[in-house]
Formats: structure tokens, sequence, C-alpha cells
């Protein structure tokens, strides 16, 4: 477990992004909106992994994204902390935005589209550096052979294009660009997730080597809970937009306290046919712009009672120190009978 700054490296209060809806015809009148990252709020300590998930839907891919300024934020902070000085990604201006790209960088989930077919792998992980002209000539050279070695790729594949790797190869290609600049903060969205389990197991390895080595923070965007609890300190919980849970990963894993925690846990495959699966979620995920009264999680909620349906239940922290948005947990009293 990583331990505890005197400050974050990243402290996000009240994040949201919020995308409107407009009606068909001349005037496009907004009549909506999709609150796709509603009032996220979490710390990340400068080493650590902080997992992100969720249903497909939640809203972890556009919290990273609205992080980084790849997307606006529609409001709230995000307060970033390198060498003593603390700047608001949310609201800082573009020209000043530019300088912090090199601190600050993403690994994208599909590492055949998110590479260009057109350059050479040399110019994919060079081009960070050139766009911020920190080297070029024989200098960038030696810097991308150098970053290659670091994730496992030979200096001269240098001059080949993308389609001749394989899935794997062109993620340790995503993740050469992303860490060239040597930034201090990473989001990784879904990073494994097209890749075969065995190719998995040593892009996760090779994270993790980086991170100790570059003493990186990772956002490590997820739906394979596997994953999640081999590499992350901390794991949050989205639902609907919201966090709803956040904890250390074994405190998670071993005593999860909010219902749609449970259930995702309880969805994971076991391996022994003689273990049933316990997999009661039915449902679907609640549309961010159309959401219930009260909890977004309650028309699939089995412990559902009266305050869930007429009340958004407030991230509070519990006495273990995790936070959860429930009203199982919180200051309402629920009756003997659910419902």
């Amino acid at each position: 477990m990583v331990a505890q700054a005197t400050e974050p490296l990243l402290r996000v209060w009240g994040l949201c992004k919020h995308f409107p809806i407009h009606s068909n015809g001349f005037f496009k009148k907004q009549i909506g909106v999709v609150k796709a990252a509603d009032d996220i709020c979490f710390d990340l300590q400068p080493g650590e992994t902080l997992g992100l998930v969720g249903e497909s839907g939640s809203g972890k891919t556009t919290t990273g994204r609205a992080i980084l300024r790849a997307i606006e934020p529609t409001r709230g902070e995000a307060l970033f902390t390198l060498d003593g000085k603390t700047v608001d990604l949310a609201t800082l201006p573009a020209d000043e935005l530019r300088p912090l790209r090199t601190r600050m960088q993403m690994i994208f989930q599909d590492p055949f589209s998110s590479l260009n077919p057109r350059m050479t792998v040399g110019d994919i992980v060079g081009e960070p550096l050139v766009i911020h002209r920190l080297a070029k000539g024989q200098e960038l050279k030696d810097r991308v052979a150098a970053m290659l070695k670091k994730v496992g790729l030979k200096p001269e594949h240098q001059p080949r294009y993308p389609h001749a790797f394989s899935g794997g190869q062109r993620q340790r290609i995503g993740i050469a660009r992303a860490l060239i600049m040597h930034p201090a903060f990473v989001v990784a969205d879904e990073a494994v997730s097209a890749l075969d389990v065995s190719v998995q197991a040593q892009v996760i390895n090779l994270l993790q080597d980086l991170q100790g080595e570059m003493g990186l923070a990772y956002l490590f965007i997820a739906h394979d809970l596997s994953v999640v609890k081999h590499i992350c300190d901390r794991i949050a919980v989205m639902y609907a937009g919201k966090i709803v849970e956040l904890a250390p990963t074994a405190q998670l894993f071993a005593e999860p306290k909010h219902p749609y925690t449970r259930a995702l846990l309880a969805s994971v495959p076991n391996p022994d046919p003689d273990v049933r699966m316990n997999y009661s979620l039915q449902g679907e995920v609640a549309d961010p712009g159309n959401l219930p009264p009260g909890c977004a999680f309650h028309p699939r909620c089995a412990e559902c009672f009266a305050p869930c349906k007429e009340k958004v239940p407030p991230l509070e922290t519990l006495a273990d120190g995790r936070t959860v948005a429930c009203h199982l947990h919180g200051g309402t009293q629920r009756p003997v009978t659910p419902r």
C-alpha cells in the first residue's frame, strides 16, 4: 500500500461532465442533460494506483478524459500538485495547460485504432517530444530507442509500421508513447482489455515495473475485477456517473459495503465447477440522461427502502475509512421490513 503523502498528487472535487440533449428541428432547444460524470471526488497519491470500475456506461472513461481536459468538464476541480505548485486542471487556460501535458498522459484501450497506421514506430513514440520541442535529431532517436527497450521492444523496431506488430506489442508502443516524457500521472483506460489473457499479464507486470522505476501514479480504468485486484492500491466503484464506494483493494474485496459493489464481485466467474454463482443483479444500468429519483441504483437493488427512492445518498466516510454513498450505511434508519 502506498504511504499517504502530505499533499496528494491529484485531488478531484465535485468534478462533473454533463452533455446537453437537444430537440430536433431548427432551434435545437435543450431538453435535458446526460450526467455522464457527476460530482466525482477522490484523491490520488504519488506512486499510487487507483482503480475505477463499473459497468459499461457508468462514466469511467468520461471521468478520466475530463481530468486530463481531453474533454472540457462542466464544473468542479482537479487540483494537480507538482514540484510544490498546485494548479486546477479543470479551469487552467489552454496556454498554461499545454506545458503540463508532459506530466500527465493517457494509455488508450484499443492498440489498433490509437496508433496512426501511416507513422513509423519511431515517429509515434517520438511525436510528444517533437510537439513539445524537447528533443530532435540523434537525441530524439536515442530517447525513443531507450524507451522502446524499457517497454520490451527493440530499438531496431523504429522504422516499422504498427501493422507489423501483434496486439500486445502495439499496446507496448502506446505505453512507450505515453511515458516518453516521464509523466507523473497516467490515465490507463482499459489498457489491457483488448488483449489475450496471457498478454494481459505481461502488460500488467510491465506497467507495475515502470511504475516502480519512474514513480508513476495511475488512474486505472477497467471492468475486469481480477486485473484491478492485482494492480490497484484502492478501488473506486462507479454507477450511473457517480462514485458509490471507494476503499483499499483488500478491504473492498473482503467486505464490500454498497449493494452494487457486492453485485459486481458476485458476478466474477469462479473456476471451481462446484461453486454456484450468486449473481442477483437484474436490469440495465440507469440511463444518465433520465435518472430515477433518489439513488440511481434503487430500481435494481434488493435492499432498497423508502429513502432510496426519494433522496440521493451523499458520499460519506465510514468509521473504517472507506467512503460509501448508500442510505444503508449513512444516518438513515432502515425499517425492519424492506421496501
